[in-house]
Formats: structure tokens, sequence, C-alpha cells
């Protein structure tokens, strides 16, 4: 199981397309912005084949959910995505307001070795 360094699960992440049109495609720069790399980056995950993609009017339109497994085996983007990329506003979207927050209490949690409790996971 591989997890995000913000502590999201990547297995959130695996898409079931039931229709073409519902594949998310990213464009070279947004993916760059979004995963905070270089688009060189991005182009030498395609020339290495790592990233799946297709060609739109002469224009690479990558396939979200691959950039994202890509991005996920190597730790610099990781550590990229993190700092850089998405994975910067996280902090900021946790919710601060109590009456907005999910009750703890309707969520199920398991216990670890060290005595800690959090949600279990898939």
């Amino acid at each position: 199981m591989t997890h995000l360094n913000t502590g999201v699960n990547l297995n959130l992440y695996t898409l079931v397309y039931t229709n073409m049109s519902d594949i998310i495609r990213l464009s070279i720069s947004e993916a760059s912005r979004l995963f905070g790399v270089n688009a060189q980056t991005i182009r030498r995950g395609i020339r290495q084949q790592e990233i799946s993609y297709s060609v739109v009017r002469n224009r690479y339109q990558l396939n979200f959910e691959s950039v994202l497994k890509w991005s996920q085996r190597r730790t610099t983007i990781q550590n990229k995505l993190a700092k850089n990329g998405i994975g910067q506003y996280v902090d900021k979207w946790k919710i601060k307001n109590p009456l907005y927050s999910p009750n703890p209490k309707v969520i199920p949690t398991t216990s670890n070795k060290t005595g800690t409790t959090h949600p279990p996971t898939k």
C-alpha cells in the first residue's frame, strides 16, 4: 500500500472508468503545476513510457491516474508533490470548525500496537 507524504491513501485514487469520457486528462503544464515538478520531468516520464497519454490536436493529454501512480513510485516526486504541488494546501483544507467536521463517534476506529486509534484502512 502506497501513501502520499500527506497521509492520503493512494488506493483512494484507483479510478474505475465506465465510460471513456470519465477519464481525467491533463496537459503537461497542468500536470507539472499540480504535481510541483518541471514540465521536462513529465516529458521524461512520457519518454520512458511510465505515463500513459493520448494525442489530441497535436497535444499530449495525460491520463491523471497514470500520472498519479508514476508520481508515487519516486520519492523525490512524492516530496515535490507535498512541498510544491497540490499537497502544500492539504493543511489549509482541514476543517477547523467542529460544526462542519465529521462526528468522530460515527467514524469507526481501530487501535494499533502503540495504543493509538485511527480510521481503518482498506
